[in-house]
């Protein structure tokens, strides 16, 4: 374990981190695989997440429950769109449920959640899939090392 260094802007953390939703459901989970690794400020973790591990240190565990403002952000009606099922690959059939990649003008892609398929139109949620949940956050700091000063 690295003394007593404290998790910082631009350090670099790697930790354990599970998320449960409102019931309990385990939605994301690294304990018992691999820890991630990570700078803080380096886009890994929403910003709420990572203001609620400053200032810890290796060793030590900390369990938050999260409001979805302190978390994931609010459901936005915005982001649930219509599409034509035209705009679909015609060998793709989409279906309830399913999340498919979508490629933005900026050549970046978007997860989107099909919410339904009717009339040759298809309904899709961009919205982040913990977006809205009140989450539980729990973290096991394994690692924390100073942010890298590269002002000489």
């Amino acid at each position: 374990m690295s003394g007593g260094q404290e998790i910082l802007p631009g350090g670099n953390v790697i930790l354990h981190l599970s998320i449960h939703l409102e019931d309990g459901t385990e939605a994301l989970s690294t304990f018992g695989e691999e820890p991630v690794e990570l700078q803080m400020g380096d886009g890994t973790l929403q910003p709420g997440l990572e203001l609620a591990i400053y200032g810890l240190k290796a060793g030590d565990t900390q369990t938050l429950a999260l409001m979805p403002e302190q978390a994931y952000g609010p459901r936005d009606p915005a982001l649930i769109q219509q599409m034509p099922l035209s705009d679909f690959d015609g060998g793709f059939t989409p279906e309830k449920g399913q999340i498919v990649a979508f490629s933005l003008p900026d050549g970046e892609e978007a997860p989107g959640m099909i919410l339904g398929v009717e009339h040759g139109r298809v309904e899709v949620d961009f919205n982040h899939p913990l977006a809205g949940h009140e989450i539980t956050f729990k973290v096991e700091i394994l690692d924390v090392s100073a942010p890298q000063n590269t002002e000489d």
